[in-house]
């Protein structure tokens, strides 16, 4: 039997380093999650990051994370470890669901998972804020701005005369960063007072006592005999009990319900603005936060709250005292209180056709003309808007126009007071299009005491911005600038404020209907899910509180005049000899309901395949149709907003428009097959008059003329398409005489191909002689060198051994001389032993000639042993 192959796999490669050596990042990037352990030990503060190699969000973050360390590696230790390599430990005691993950330690606390932004100001802010939870409030202009700050505050009192630190600082400490933890957008401000002066400013006595600001509500002090005075309690008794007027909204990009959860909580106000967490001052911020302060503050008797007034340079005091005497002049001024309340009223519609109101405002007056000694100015109860509302209604006929472009008011005396009368202005409004023209120095005044009978009308024409524009009636002392105070409490249509950063979130911006092209990223915009509307602020007034604050009340009045924004293409892909006319959210209506002709309306979408098909149907419809006539259109569903009675759940779906009869709209049939003769029999079933009358001579004339027309038009159709395929055709042949011409280059071609391709093998051959041949000289050459070598070495040792050998002849030409000189006294001696003498030089000779040879044998070995070395 066959034995199976085993699996082949390849190990792993092994890391390299992910950031720079030169980086103040250390990087671990095998994995040594025990020596990053250690790390922490020596440092206060560290930033744990990690990331995988391959991931593309841990390749953006990395300069990110060089940006900050750069900034902050004197106080910080930034720790970079490799979290995806198998081998390291941090793989496999860590198990991330994404990369990258950044975590903080202060000293023994941790981790501090950090899940904002991955930009270096935002990671920056937070590394400070891990740094410093606890801000000093030295003074009272110090404890000022804390409390002025839109974030919720959390103020801790500790008298720092115990060592070395008060009890329950350290607690108070704690719980800082456990809202870091918890909260990674850092929500709540942690600051702490030492000085018991600046303490009881906010009705802090004992040392150990927390203090939580808010600024719509009562301000609260951490209740120690009810809850445990704990790092975790005092965090979660903040999170809780926390303010939160406006709120920042940061998507991490992926899929998540952040956007849905909030927005289904209610109608969204989004702000765009572009923030720099590390700059000192926000002006642009502060300016919506007064918004959203005035907004909720439902209290309006209530200027500020009583801890900041406290803590302002004016007293009490004086600033009742220049109340009061606002009121004494406004009361020399207006005859007119202070209405406590006031009430719209709708009138019925003229017709059951008709699409106008007539909107009136109710209001409860009192006079001050005629008063014993102090008007005390009663809240509206239940029986004084009863009467008016029957007062108002008996007297109903005299606001009832069709269609009124003035302002028509009246007052109605009280039934129960004589000081009491009612008023009632009213206008009419378009139930579709709201047309009030904004304008700020326009105001418009209740008229002066008109204590006349019932039906008394004063005919001056004003304009308001709109209806429930209360402040725009009657000014009120009590209330500043803005008009907007308390509005959230006083309407059904209450707003959630949100804040994006422009920088990182402009593409949300885009979607909601910003301009692509601004160079300003501020963009604000409200989004109501229930009602499946959202409205957009102009983007040519500038985003600043005034403008915010219509913006609001315009939202939240019963009629609003504020536009929905649907969302347009505004490219237009249909270029087809403009024969079927693309049509967007902005040329609906006009291309649609203002045209005078009959308006065949296709509704497709891009990843529609079988609204695709359609296309050369509609061509050919719209060719066969007369333009003047008919106009075959169509609308891109997925790129474009449409009114609500003309939404469809089904691609594709033909509507038709009859020219006369536009809002009887008819659908094409769904069991019907899309082809031109249906489209033809549908339009000429539909475009023309049914009637129950018998067709006269002038109608048959009339309908002969059309179909004539219809048959010249279709006359003329049929020449152009012949003339169209006699072009086809001649341009056919043209097509072949090219043909056949490139057929014959590419033959012309081919032969030079294979006359190129003989001359390479040629060339290659006559290459590799002519290598081989090189090679062979080469070889000569350095065998020719070596022998010349060796014969220069050979005439060196001659040279050596003939210098020797002159020395050699010189020494024994000596010899010879000094036997001479002593060979002529001993004569006689050499006579007697002439047979002896010639033996012993004999051998003397034979022994010197020996010595001699051994000496140049040495010399030689000498010589070649140098030549050796």
């Amino acid at each position: 039997s066959c034995s199976r192959a085993k699996d082949v796999t390849m190990p792993a490669k092994l890391p390299v380093n992910f950031f720079s050596t030169r980086s103040p990042v250390i990087d671990l990037f095998r994995g040594q999650l025990d020596y990053a352990d250690q790390l922490r030990q020596d440092s206060e503060i560290v930033l744990y990051f990690f990331y995988a190699p391959w991931c593309g969000q841990s390749l953006a973050a990395r300069e990110e994370i060089e940006h900050v360390a750069s900034r902050l590696s004197d106080q910080v230790l930034f720790v970079a470890v490799n979290c995806w390599w198998n081998q390291g430990k941090c793989r496999k005691q860590k198990h991330f669901f994404y990369f990258p993950v950044i975590h903080l330690y202060h000293r023994s606390f941790g981790p501090i998972e950090y899940k904002g932004p991955m930009s270096a100001v935002y990671i920056e802010k937070f590394v400070r804020r891990v740094m410093t939870p606890l801000l000093y409030i030295s003074s009272r202009s110090k404890l000022l701005d804390f409390l002025s700050n839109y974030e919720p505050g959390v103020v801790g009192f500790f008298e720092f005369n115990a060592s070395p630190q008060p009890p329950g600082y350290l607690t108070f400490f704690t719980s800082a960063l456990h809202s870091l933890k918890k909260d990674y957008l850092g929500t709540i401000r942690f600051g702490v007072v030492t000085d018991r002066r600046v303490a009881e400013e906010i009705s802090l006595v004992h040392s150990g006592s927390v203090y939580l600001h808010r600024h719509a509500n009562t301000s609260l002090i951490y209740p120690k005999d009810i809850m445990n005075f704990t790092a975790e309690n005092i965090c979660k008794w903040a999170l809780e009990n926390r303010e939160m007027l406006i709120r920042w909204l940061r998507p991490h990009g992926g899929k998540s319900l952040l956007l849905n959860n909030e927005l289904k909580k209610g109608p969204a106000l989004l702000i765009f603005i572009p923030y720099n967490p590390l700059a000192e001052i926000h002006p642009l911020l502060d300016e919506i936060t007064k918004v959203a302060l005035e907004y909720h503050k439902c209290n309006k008797s209530q200027a500020a709250e009583p801890d900041l007034q406290h803590l302002g340079d004016s007293d009490s005091p004086a600033f009742d005292s220049s109340v009061t005497d606002a009121h004494l002049k406004f009361s020399e001024t207006f005859p007119i209180a202070k209405y406590p309340c006031c009430n719209t009223v709708v009138l019925p519609q003229w017709h059951s056709i008709s699409r106008t109101h007539n909107v009136c405002e109710l209001c409860v007056n009192q006079t001050l003309g005629v008063k014993p000694n102090k008007v005390h100015v009663p809240h509206c109860n239940f029986l004084e808007i009863e009467a008016a509302l029957d007062s108002f209604y008996l007297q109903e006929h005299t606001f009832f126009q069709v269609i009124s472009n003035t302002i028509e008011c009246s007052n109605f005396l009280s039934f129960y007071s004589p000081f009491s009368y009612y008023t009632a202005c009213c206008r009419t409004v378009n139930r579709h299009f709201l047309s009030f023209i904004s304008s700020e120095k326009t105001i418009f005044q209740t008229p002066k005491v008109a204590f006349s009978s019932h039906g008394k009308k004063d005919n001056t024409q004003f304009s308001i911005p709109h209806i429930e524009d209360r402040n725009c009636f009657i000014p009120d002392v009590n209330i500043s600038s803005t008009n907007i105070t308390g509005l959230s409490c006083r309407t059904n249509k209450t707003l959630n404020l949100y804040l994006l950063d422009s920088n990182l979130f402009w593409i949300y911006a885009e979607r909601l209907g910003a301009s692509r092209s601004t160079h300003l990223k501020e963009f604000a915009a409200i989004v109501d899910l229930k009602e499946e509307v959202h409205y957009v602020l102009d983007q040519n007034q500038s985003l600043v509180g005034p403008t915010l604050e219509n913006f609001i009340k315009n939202f939240s009045v019963l009629y609003s005049p504020l536009k929905r924004h649907l969302v347009d293409d505004p490219s237009v892909h249909f270029h087809e000899e403009h024969v079927v006319t693309e049509v967007t959210t902005n040329t609906f209506h006009e291309t649609v309901f203002l045209s005078a002709k009959n308006v065949l309306l296709l509704y497709y979408a891009q990843w529609c395949g079988f609204c695709a098909s359609l296309n050369h149907i509609f061509i050919q419809l719209a060719r066969l149709l007369p333009p003047d006539s008919f106009t075959v259109a169509r609308i891109d569903v997925t790129r474009n907003d449409l009114p609500w009675e003309f939404m469809t759940d089904r691609l594709p779906t033909i509507l038709f428009f009859p020219h006369q009869r536009k809002e009887q709209s008819v659908k094409f049939p769904e069991d019907f097959s899309v082809n031109l003769p249906n489209l033809l029999k549908f339009i000429l079933h539909h475009s023309s008059l049914s009637s129950s009358e018998p067709c006269t001579k002038e109608c048959l004339h009339k309908e002969s003329v059309l179909q004539q027309g219809h048959i010249s038009h279709l006359e003329r159709e049929i020449r152009k398409l012949r003339s169209e395929i006699s072009a086809l055709h001649q341009a056919h042949d043209q097509l072949e005489a090219q043909l056949s011409e490139a057929r014959g280059e590419e033959q012309r071609l081919q032969q030079q191909k294979h006359t190129l391709e003989k001359q390479l093998k040629t060339l290659q051959l006559h290459s590799e002689q002519l290598q081989a041949t090189y090679d062979q000289k080469n070889q000569e050459l350095l065998e020719m060198a070596e022998k010349l070598q060796e014969l220069a070495d050979a005439s060196e040792n001659l040279l050596k051994e003939n210098a020797l050998l002159r020395i050699l002849v010189a020494s024994r030409g000596g010899k010879l001389q000094s036997k001479d000189e002593i060979k002529e006294p001993l004569q006689s001696e050499q006579t007697l032993s002439e047979d002896n003498d010639k033996s012993l030089s004999t051998a003397t000779a034979a022994s010197e000639e020996k010595r001699i040879d051994n000496i140049d044998t040495i010399e030689t070995e000498h010589s070649s042993g140098n030549r050796t070395e």
